[in-house]
């Protein structure tokens, strides 16, 4: 499947109530209205903001008494955007598989994860700088804060924060799945320069650029 990009404000508010709502069942943006206590024009402005995000759709028209109606529905697998449970689960997995497998055994099949995911999706297209810019935007559609420094004809992704920050907890091999999803991505060489002390912070060097890991990193 495709790594979903997040939907800005999704889930807060009259959104989030929108979005239980259709939960429970398909329904109309008059339905919607009337449960809210809204009017139509601003039930539709907030699903015009969930289709956006990706976690509404048409899902047919239902007869009135004047002319059909749209009805609205969640995407499916809308519950993997929703679930809060993914973090928490995966950060324990990690922890369970480093301690029952070798750093090496762990470090393969995180980089083999990190291929797949790549495989699923779009390609980069044009020059260094373009794909790096779009390796950027692609971070930031998952939720990073990313700056993109160049340095001895290469790049470096810089992240404010980290992205797996549940899961990291000084473990490199984690980091390596998103080295080997970008080094797939960008067609490029890609090193992972992580800081994964107590607030862990992404790090990729990109062809032949140098950023060198924190000081102190155990990586």
């Amino acid at each position: 499947m495709r790594l979903p990009s997040n939907g800005p404000d999704a889930l807060s508010g009259t959104r989030g109530r929108i979005v239980n709502l259709l939960r429970r069942t398909a329904l109309t943006a008059n339905e919607i209205a009337a449960e809210l206590g809204m009017t139509h024009n601003a039930v539709r402005g907030h699903l015009g903001a969930l289709r956006h995000a990706g976690l509404v759709r048409e899902g047919g028209r239902r007869p009135t008494g004047t002319r059909p109606a749209v009805v609205y529905e969640l995407v499916p697998r809308a519950d993997a955007v929703l679930s809060r449970a993914y973090v928490p689960f995966v950060a324990q997995l990690l922890r369970v598989l480093g301690e029952r497998m070798s750093r090496a055994k762990l470090d393969e099949v995180m980089r083999t994860v990190g291929r797949e995911l790549a495989a699923e999706q779009p390609r980069l297209r044009g020059d260094l700088r373009r794909r790096v810019t779009g390796a950027a935007e692609f971070l930031e559609g998952l939720g990073a804060l990313i700056e993109v420094e160049e340095q001895n004809g290469g790049f470096v992704l810089r992240g404010h924060g980290c992205l797996l920050a549940e899961a990291v907890h000084g473990r490199p091999e984690v980091c390596r799945a998103m080295e080997s999803l970008l080094a797939e991505l960008l067609d490029e060489p890609v090193r992972e320069c992580c800081d994964r002390r107590e607030h862990p912070r992404c790090c990729f060097a990109i062809a032949g650029a140098t950023a060198a890991p924190a000081a102190g990193d155990p990586g």
